[in-house]
């Protein structure tokens, strides 16, 4: 820490917060209160760089990124900055002083995990938030101050289950409430128009509804630098939250209507749009945050300088997915209707202000919104976007000389939609995937069209995770082993870990690698017989697969093959069998029946398995709920192997499988997303592959030959497991129950394609590369070797090196420097 721990500044710090806050002394204090205690304390530490962070932005003038996305998956906080600050043992050993009886563990436990987020994406702007204040790049992350995140997930007869996730409830340590940028969004009434003196075209919204966007900033801390960059999450209030009018008329609920309509905005990430009125939410929260950042970033802009038409060169937003692609709608409208800029001026500003990030090749998620849902809602902004769009499509016609029907399928408006990741690129100066098979599928599939008039736009920049939380924080007796090997420059220079290269023939550091593994499964099973209630055997296989759940991730092939492997076992129990340990964590949307309903498979052969005198000594199958970045920092380090068995084509990059290598798992994947990248660095000796490449699915897709019924038909162990699903083995009260499932294996609903994952068409390569891994973990020496060599090789999977390459590739950004004498 540059400024130096005064080690009893910060525990007079708790004593007086326990004191003062609480009333109570340290010994009556309950475990709450002493987290709150140590945070705020904690944050005190950090609040002077942060001050001279901002003061630095406001003297040095730079360009500003603006990270603009719906999910930020940043976990619990205090973990993280301890060990950014570079006082995790400095605290752990004042904690010891006070003769607190709770370690620095539990008391990081008391800190729930913040609900802002859900999965990959979420994740990805977390890591890349550290990493951007790592670097000292100036930036913003922006999103929503969800109240109940997406929701806390309970399992209860082996189906998901939602609760609110009441994050909150004790308040945030961590944030400051900024009533000074405020900002009013403004939805539905009506466009009225009038021309000036000047004959100038004004628009002006009328007898519209709007809510203040009020500003929460967390500190995102850098790495022993005193660099603290802000996430700024939105939360929305009423203009008046309170009529004193209809309160005394004896109308109590019309006196707070308003507040409680304005707090609809932020109450859960992704409500279910299953229906109009969740549809409406979303765009509306979409819009919300949106707006509120970009006229806060001009206001911003325009406190230090005077030109408007200098924007591009100070400020760049970064649209992580199609969610806040309005952005570019919401800075014409400003340009425009507030700075009185013409169009042209307006448009070329935008489009080198804007960028886009991305994360699908799945055409059913690029996000589309109703013609009149959207008019109804947004007015004025929808108006923008028709002109954009008509104007774009004359550019097609008369200067590419395209064909109508591909003006048609290139339109941002159409067949009574609007298609926002159109309006994204269109608006954008850049389009990056984040995975170069991902970019190249976007480029000569999905986007084709688009990358034939904008070459120059499209660009790949791979994902990366930080080292930080996920070996620094995560594992930290494995970081510790790598600091006395090689020293700790990987903090901030992950490549350096190349250097473990050598270790991996080393016997005592395979020794000591492979009992940290050990402790690291250990510590996973009592996780789990603690909130499972099940025993794991930390000698078996510890292979694992925790992501959202979606039929893509195929959570389900891997179920079919524990499936084939109980019946192997119970056709001959005296065989030899390497024991195994399945582990699942993953939430499903609330709307999404499917994967809910695999999510109940899961379960179901867990029982059966778990229970069998038969199997239960080879197999063990966990769920684990509710599963989130803390538990995920339990689950990761204990992994052998690693689960990354996405159809090939349809999962742009992933992180977890980067997480997983970084902490020596060995993937079992196809060759999808950055498991191709993983590949390329570790070698085929130390990952597992299996199933279709991207060109044979796509392949598949184009000439509809596929049938599943010819592998039902041929592979009996596949048709055993089938019939399982049907014939009450799994469920003998509901043989019906499983019956969704197998029909979408076999057989064709409407325009659906019968098994559309190809989940059996790659079960069979599944299953022997499954034998690859038993064969392999035998020989625990050079299973150690190999797991060394992954971690040696994930360098290029930091987020640290995905930032540079944003910053000086996309972005433009500059380090800041913090001038700071020591």
């Amino acid at each position: 820490m540059p400024y130096g721990f005064n080690k009893t500044k910060f525990k007079n710090e708790i004593l007086d917060y326990i004191r003062n806050f609480s009333r109570k002394t340290l010994e009556d204090a309950s475990p709450q209160e002493i987290y709150q205690a140590v945070a705020f304390a904690v944050r005190d530490v950090i609040t002077d760089d942060w001050i001279e962070t901002q003061r630095a932005y406001t003297n040095q003038s730079p360009k500003i990124l603006y990270y603009l996305s719906m999910e930020f998956l940043v976990g619990r906080a205090l973990g993280n900055n301890l060990v950014n600050l570079g006082i995790l043992k400095d605290v752990q050993s004042a904690l010891k002083e006070l003769d607190i009886e709770m370690d620095l563990d539990l008391i990081e436990d008391q800190e729930p995990d913040a609900g802002l987020g859900n999965g990959g994406l979420g994740r990805l702007a977390a890591c890349f938030l550290d990493s951007l204040s790592t670097l000292s790049y100036p930036a913003y992350g922006c999103g929503i101050r969800y109240n109940y995140g997406i929701f806390k997930q309970k399992i209860e007869n082996g189906m998901q289950v939602e609760y609110p996730d009441d994050w909150l409830a004790n308040g945030n340590p961590w944030e400051v409430k900024r009533n000074d940028n405020a900002q009013e969004v403004k939805f539905g009434g009506r466009v009225e128009t009038y021309v000036d003196e000047t004959g100038r075209l004004h628009f002006v919204q009328k007898d519209y509804d709007s809510v203040l966007a009020i500003p929460y900033d967390m500190p995102i801390v850098g790495y022993k630098n005193a660099f603290i960059n802000g996430l700024r999450l939105w939360d929305a209030e009423a203009p008046q939250k309170f009529i004193l009018q209809f309160f005394d008329q004896g109308a109590y609920e019309k006196a707070v209507e308003q507040q409680t309509l304005a707090k609809t905005l932020v109450e859960v990430l992704y409500p279910n749009d299953n229906h109009y009125k969740g549809k409406e939410l979303r765009l509306k929260q979409q819009y919300f945050f949106v707006s509120a950042t970009v006229q806060q970033a001009v206001a911003k802009f325009k406190k230090t300088n005077t030109s408007i038409y200098t924007l591009p060169e100070k400020v760049v937003f970064q649209m992580n997915d199609t969610h806040p692609s309005i952005a570019v709608a919401e800075l014409m409208r400003i340009l425009i209707d507030q700075e009185g800029l013409n169009w042209e001026e307006a448009f070329d500003i935008t489009t080198r202000t804007c960028a886009y990030t991305n994360h699908t090749i799945m055409i059913e998620a690029l996000e589309t919104w109703p013609i009149d849902l959207f008019q109804r809602l947004l007015p004025r902004i929808y108006q923008i976007i028709e002109e954009i769009n008509r104007r774009f499509c004359i550019q097609l016609r008369e200067v590419h000389h395209l064909p109508e029907n591909t003006i048609h399928d290139m339109s941002i408006i159409c067949d009574g939609e609007v298609k926002m990741a159109y309006l994204a690129i269109v608006g954008s100066f850049s389009v990056n995937g984040v995975a170069a098979i991902h970019t190249e599928i976007l480029k000569t599939n999905v986007l084709k069209n688009f990358y034939q008039i904008y070459p120059h736009k499209f660009n790949n920049k791979t994902n990366g995770i930080t080292q930080r939380r996920w070996l620094g924080h995560a594992n930290q007796e494995l970081a510790s082993l790598i600091n006395e090997t090689i020293g700790d420059k990987w903090y901030t220079d992950l490549s350096e870990l190349k250097k473990l290269l050598p270790y991996s023939t080393d016997k005592a550091f395979i020794q000591q690698y492979s009992a940290i593994k050990q402790h690291n499964k250990e510590r996973l099973a009592r996780y789990v017989k603690e909130h499972n209630g099940i025993l794991l055997n930390p000698h078996s296989i510890f292979d694992v697969q925790v992501k959202r759940l979606h039929e893509y991730k195929r959570q389900l092939m891997n179920v079919l093959h524990i499936m084939m492997l109980y019946n192997e076992i119970k056709a001959n129990p005296n065989g030899h069998y390497v024991p195994r340990t399945f582990i699942f964590g993953a939430k499903a949307a609330p709307g999404y029946t499917r994967a809910k309903l695999i999510i109940k498979l899961i379960n179901c052969v867990a029982d059966l398995v778990n229970h069998d005198p038969v199997t239960k000594d080879y197999l063990t199958v966990v769920f684990i709920e509710n599963y989130c970045v803390s538990n995920a920092e339990i689950i990761i380090p204990a992994a052998n192997v690693s689960e990354q068995i996405s159809t090939a084509s349809k999962e742009a990059s992933g992180t977890g499988n980067m997480k997983f290598m970084l902490n020596g798992a060995l993937t079992v994947g196809t060759l999808d997303g950055a498991n191709i990248e993983i590949f390329e660095e570790v070698g085929k000796e130390n990952i597992f592959i299996f199933g279709l490449t991207c060109e044979e699915v796509l392949s598949l897709y184009a000439s509809g030959t596929y049938n599943p019924w010819d592998i039902y038909n041929t592979d009996e162990a596949i048709r055993t497991v089938l019939r399982d699903l049907i014939n009450g083995h799994l469920n003998p009260r509901d043989y019906n129950l499983f019956i969704e499932i197998y029909e979408s294996l076999l057989n064709r609903a409407g325009d659906n394609l019968a098994d559309p994952y190809f989940i059996l068409k790659d079960l069979r390569s599944y299953y022997n590369v499954q034998k690859e891994v038993e064969k392999a973990y035998q020989d625990q020496t050079t299973w150690q070797q190999k797991a060394i060599i992954n971690t040696a090789c994930s360098g290029k999977f930091s987020s640290d090196r995905a930032i540079k390459e944003y910053a000086t590739e996309i972005w433009g950004l500059q380090p800041l420097n913090l001038n700071l004498s020591f």
